[in-house]
């Protein structure tokens, strides 16, 4: 039996991360380019002109308005190790999307023929995102890399530190997804806490951590209304 390297639970056999999970690392690598955009637009923004003939607008020269570390840190070049320290989200975004990017690149295994015809499995040399090195190029190549992660341990590294950096960026920035609690009960743990998140693909119970495609929780609902309008309490 496979096991959820986040959460522990059981999952599909060959897998190392639930359907949760895979839908968070999901929503996150798609919320993460929105906003990187967020942070250069809130504190990076170039300050206002000064009114013309006047330095600073008063006729008198005033310090900048001071930067915030956090963001330059977040927004500035930089080095990570996917593996090591570097962990905790306070690495440069771009630094820790290029790492895990050339990480996996370097196990995915690569089929090449030699001039004779020979086949040879070799790890790839570097990731190539079709959209650039840029914070959205890495994201869209690391999304169409999820199912492989998925099936690799280390995708709970991948998992447990992505969800810092998104935390510290969306501490700095104020947006947060919303969730929105469903009508019916969880059908594995029976209590009213299957949570849809925007952004993120499925339903998901806060309580026992169940996961349902929407196709499953539709239909789900629609058994939990039938039975309650019918009073048929033996389906």
């Amino acid at each position: 039996m496979s096991m959820c390297a986040i959460c522990r639970r059981a999952t599909q056999p060959g897998l190392h991360a639930c359907p949760r999970h895979t839908a968070e690392l999901r929503a996150w690598l798609a919320e993460l380019p929105g906003q990187a955009r967020l942070l250069e637009r809130e504190f990076l923004a170039p300050a206002a002109a000064p009114a013309q003939g006047r330095i600073g607008g008063t006729g008198r020269a005033t310090a900048p308005v001071p930067v915030d570390l956090r963001v330059v840190t977040l927004l500035g070049p930089g080095h990570a190790d996917v593996l090591g320290a570097d962990d905790d989200g306070t690495v440069p975004i771009l630094a820790w999307l290029g790492a895990w990017a050339g990480y996996i690149a370097y196990t995915y295994p690569a089929v090449t023929r030699d001039p004779y015809g020979t086949a040879h499995v070799q790890p790839c040399d570097q990731a190539w995102p079709r959209h650039y090195e840029t914070t959205a190029g890495y994201c869209v190549w690391l999304t169409r890399y999820l199912p492989y992660a998925a099936a690799h341990p280390w995708v709970g590294d991948l998992h447990r530190q992505l969800d810092a950096l998104i935390t510290r960026v969306r501490d700095l920035t104020h947006a947060v997804p919303h969730r929105h609690r469903q009508g019916a009960p969880c059908p594995q743990c029976q209590t009213f806490a299957l949570d849809a998140v925007d952004g993120q693909l499925g339903i998901t119970c806060d309580n026992c951590g169940h996961h349902l495609d929407n196709a499953a929780y539709a239909a789900h609902a629609a058994a939990v209304l039938h039975t309650h309008q019918t009073g048929d309490t033996a389906a």
